[in-house]
């Protein structure tokens, strides 16, 4: 017989945990979930599905159900599968084990309406063509067979649209199965060798495994009905050959090959039988009653053993052994429902009676056999008359049809997207020409525009040359009139330093202090501007310095002048001495301007903060102090040349407006950034950076 029965009951999944343990930790997760509404969670809930698969594949079927169906109504946030599974599970219960259609077909549906939108459909295609197989078997068991076709055949496109070769296996071997009962064995043989050819990739899943043994064992059937012995006994041995090649990979599930040989066992005497070989064929079908009449296992294959154990005691008139043999099957139907099998036994114990001559009993047996004949002929006349072929072709053509008037549809759209397509080419090759002619009468204009600006660029560049000399000429005069003009201002610094030691009266004295501040910043001004000329032509000669050295000896060489207002100086230097390639002379005059700033910007007695940063590609340098601040109105002036924005110092000292000027012109020589920081009640923060490279 088949081994179709058998494997319909098992439920797909793969991690079993123990069923001891997950009580434990339900009953923990039951107490303490009355606080948060009883519900477990979604990992909780896979430990109750191994739980229930365990009870299921022990043969304890209905309490599986109740066990996994109060965990399902207990949970909350369960993924799409899982909620699939479930409905799955609840399924095989109603359709092979308790053999409930309505209820199979309304857990059917269930697992249709799960796919209530198409993203779900397209991400989970397997299980949507799994879903439509299963309500076409319940369909086909209410025997609607039209409507189970269109649903097998809707499983079959699905897996074929999406390269799904395990639900196409599962497809053809339904069709087997149709044809098979249908006597159309030479075809079904066909589908089943299609199916196993086709779950080849799907090997890793039990169920699989398990579907491609009862395949191989359904190929033998087969060719066992076209009484094809040889080939029929070659198939037979795959199975086994199988069944103890992959038994080992599913050690959790050892009875199960042994359920799958005891079916082929029974399957292999059918031919030992037909060739008379009574020893060998009784010897086959003990081993298959021994192994399946086991609680749990497929009793109903069992029951099926025993019948042709039965039909060879009657064939060898062993009246005593087959009474004795039919009284257990007898025992047996409270436990196991088959029309067939009551049939079969029927016939049997009519045919002992008649044996013994007890034809009363003989005729009651025989009534009753022919009845239930009647009523399976009934049953199966319908699926003999249809045309499985006839109406596979009709749907095909449908499902044709329909990607034709899609196909049609599509065509229509891109028709129309076509015309879009070629109207809006129309009217930008129209706009193009359009433009085109504007641009020929533009290009004239835009020469002559380009001749008038090429023209002026060339006196541009006439102006910009010679204005380049001028500023050079500038520089020179500014030098030399500097040049000459220090050294007799210097000595009039000089003579007024000795003459105001002499003894001259006070009035005399004042007037002597002013020529001296007043030549000393004359100095200092002329200084400046000899420092502005060679900043703008000079070349840096950087070489490597030691910014901590740097830093030190910028700050000790101002330390006299802060000392003059009563200042400290605090320094900052950098954790580790780092040197970077800099013009030292430059850098030094940058430094000791910003510290000379802040010490003419603070108040007396104040303190200036002098710090070193190591940032990631660069140092920073700032210079604060807590003077007079620069006002929001100078800010943007400070960095020019003769700005503005010159200001006396707080013990009136002047302020020339070149010196930060000259600042931001090295710093960006060195490729670096000067910017400050600053306020009328904080002071001032100047900061610029070197890069290290």
């Amino acid at each position: 017989m088949f081994i179709y029965t058998s494997f319909r009951q098992i439920w797909l999944t793969d991690n079993i945990q123990g069923c001891l343990l997950f009580v434990c930790f339900l009953l923990i997760t039951t107490s303490c979930g009355q606080q948060s509404k009883g519900f477990l969670s979604s990992s909780a809930y896979n430990k109750a599905v191994d739980t229930a698969t365990i009870m299921y594949d022990n043969g304890h079927h209905k309490a599986a159900v109740n066990y996994l169906d109060s965990a399902f109504r207990h949970s909350s946030n369960l993924s799409f599968k899982q909620v699939y599974n479930y409905y799955y599970f609840i399924y095989n219960y109603a359709s092979h084990i308790k053999a409930d259609r309505k209820m199979a077909l309304l857990y059917a549906d269930s697992m249709l309406n799960v796919f209530d939108t198409p993203e779900k459909k397209l991400k989970f295609t397997s299980e949507y063509g799994q879903a439509h197989l299963a309500k076409g078997d319940v369909l086909f068991d209410e025997h609607r067979y039209n409507e189970a076709y269109g649903y097998f055949y809707e499983g079959k496109v699905i897996a074929n649209n999406n390269l799904d070769e395990c639900t196409m296996g599962d497809y053809s071997y339904r069709m087997g199965m149709i044809l098979y009962k249908q006597e159309h064995y030479s075809r079904a043989a066909e589908y089943f060798k299609e199916s196993f050819d086709e779950t080849r990739s799907c090997e890793g899943n039990f169920n699989y495994f398990y579907r491609r043994q009862e395949l191989l064992n359904n190929i033998g059937l087969s060719y066992s009905k076209m009484l094809m012995n040889d080939s029929a006994m070659y198939f037979y041995n795959k199975a086994l050959d199988y069944i103890n090649d992959n038994t080992a990979r599913f050690k959790d599930r050892p009875q199960m090959g042994e359920v799958s040989k005891g079916v082929v066992y029974g399957n292999m005497a059918d031919i030992s039988i037909r060739q008379k070989d009574y020893n060998k064929a009784k010897s086959l079908l003990r081993k298959s009653i021994a192994i399946n009449l086991r609680k749990g296992n497929d009793n109903n294959d069992a029951q099926h053993s025993e019948l042709k154990l039965a039909s060879i005691y009657d064939r060898q008139n062993l009246n005593d052994s087959l009474l004795n043999l039919l009284n257990i099957i007898s025992l047996q139907f409270d436990s196991v429902q088959s029309r067939e099998t009551k049939q079969n036994w029927h016939l049997l114990m009519s045919n002992y009676f008649e044996k013994q001559n007890n034809h009363q009993q003989a005729m009651t047996h025989y009534k009753q056999y022919d009845e239930l004949k009647d009523i399976i002929v009934n049953e199966n006349k319908k699926l003999k008359e249809a045309d499985v072929a006839e109406q596979v072709k009709s749907l095909e053509k449908d499902n044709e049809f329909n990607n034709l008037k899609k196909n049609n549809e599509l065509q229509h759209i891109y028709l129309r997207v076509t015309v879009v397509f070629a109207l809006m080419l129309i009217i930008i090759i129209s706009l193009v020409f359009l433009n085109w002619q504007k641009s020929k009468k533009n290009i004239k204009t835009l020469g002559s525009l380009n001749n008038q600006i090429n023209h002026q660029n060339h006196h541009l560049e006439s102006a910009l040359r010679d204005l380049k000399l001028n500023n050079q000429e500038k520089d020179r005069i500014l030098r030399t009139v500097a040049h000459d003009l220090r050294n007799p201002i210097g000595g009039i610094a000089s003579l007024t330093s000795v003459m105001t030691e002499e003894n001259y009266s006070d009035e005399q004295k004042e007037l002597l202090n002013i020529i001296r501040e007043t030549s000393f910043n004359s100095i200092e001004l002329i200084n400046e501007i000899l420092e502005a000329t060679e900043s703008a032509s000079a070349i840096l000669h950087k070489e490597a310095v030691e910014v901590n050295s740097l830093l030190s000896n910028s700050v000790e060489l101002m330390r006299f002048k802060a000392a003059e207002k009563q200042q400290i100086i605090n320094t900052f230097l950098l954790n580790s001495p780092l040197e970077i390639y800099i013009s030292r002379e430059k850098i030094w005059r940058v430094i000791s301007n910003l510290i000379s700033n802040a010490i003419k910007f603070s108040p007396e007695g104040s303190a200036i903060l002098v710090m070193a940063i190591d940032l990631e590609n660069e140092i920073q340098i700032s210079v604060k102090d807590h003077g007079i601040g620069i006002p929001e109105k100078l800010k943007n002036q400070v960095f020019n040349m003769f700005t503005d924005a010159k200001r006396p110092g707080t013990a009136g000292e002047k302020s020339f407006g070149l010196g930060l000027s000259i600042c931001k012109q090295i710093i960006e020589d060195h490729n670096g950034r000067i910017w400050f920081e600053s306020d009328t009640e904080n002071g001032t923060s100047f900061n610029f950076t070197l890069p290290k490279n």
